[in-house]
């Protein structure tokens, strides 16, 4: 694998630490090559009750997290790092590539989904858009955003409905803030995938059906018959407040 001369470099005092837990050391090699390329610190292990040990650890600023580990399932990994570290981004790399499977990821905590064989230069464009999206200053977002019965705390990213609430992912979030800022209005798929993504070709437009669907889950009391982020067929989604 042969990573993008891209434009993710950081200094050393600058370097972000990168948790990639897989036990295929060849993808561990080419991972650890592309990233320390790139500028940032690798922390690797094999074993899923060693990953979550690590995210205590070592503090890492984003996680990629294969499935299929040799000692824990790796969605209750994903559960369990989410708990630990509600905020931290995590993208699931697995040779699983079922919508079930990637729902499922989403539903366990993930942030993203790559799948197997995948590409080093979509990888990385996708942990920088995660880090951009990170370091950017949000600019008139109110610290509360009611959506019919749910509120979310703008500060902190947790949604409230009822007694329950739950911390939100980081695209969950930001799909959820542009969906708000545009209330009333239909917002297209693609229009999506630029400014929550960054990127026109990686992910697909099933990725933000993905989000959707997940979100829906959380604020809908119907869910199948959702009334708050409506699909607009032919243009994208539409939140009515």
């Amino acid at each position: 694998m042969t990573p993008d001369r891209g434009t993710l470099r950081a200094s050393e005092q600058d370097k972000k630490t990168i948790l990639v837990v897989e036990d295929e050391p060849d993808i561990v090699m080419g991972l650890r090559d592309a990233l320390e390329f790139e500028g940032f610190r690798i922390v690797s292990t094999g074993l899923g009750e060693e990953a979550i040990g690590l995210v205590s650890t070592e503090r890492p600023s984003c996680i990629i997290l294969d499935l299929m580990l040799p000692d824990v399932n790796g969605y209750l990994v994903c559960q369990r790092i989410r708990t630990a570290d509600p905020m931290v981004p995590i993208i699931i790399l697995s040779a699983r590539s079922q919508e079930t499977d990637k729902i499922r990821g989403l539903e366990a905590g993930a942030d993203d989904y790559v799948t197997k064989p995948f590409s080093i230069a979509e990888l990385i464009a996708r942990i920088g858009a995660i880090f951009r999206r990170l370091g950017r200053i949000s600019q008139g977002v109110p610290e509360v955003m009611t959506i019919g019965k749910a509120t979310v705390d703008t500060r902190t990213q947790v949604l409230h409905v009822g007694r329950k609430s739950h911390t939100l992912g980081f695209y969950e979030f930001e799909l959820l803030k542009l969906l708000h800022e545009r209330a009333g209005s239909p917002v297209s798929r693609d229009e999506i995938l630029g400014k929550i993504w960054g990127l026109e070709s990686f992910p697909t437009t099933r990725t933000v059906d993905n989000f959707i669907v997940k979100l829906r889950k959380l604020i809908e009391v119907d869910p199948s018959n959702p009334r708050h982020i409506v699909t607009i067929y032919g243009q994208g989604y539409k939140l009515v407040l």
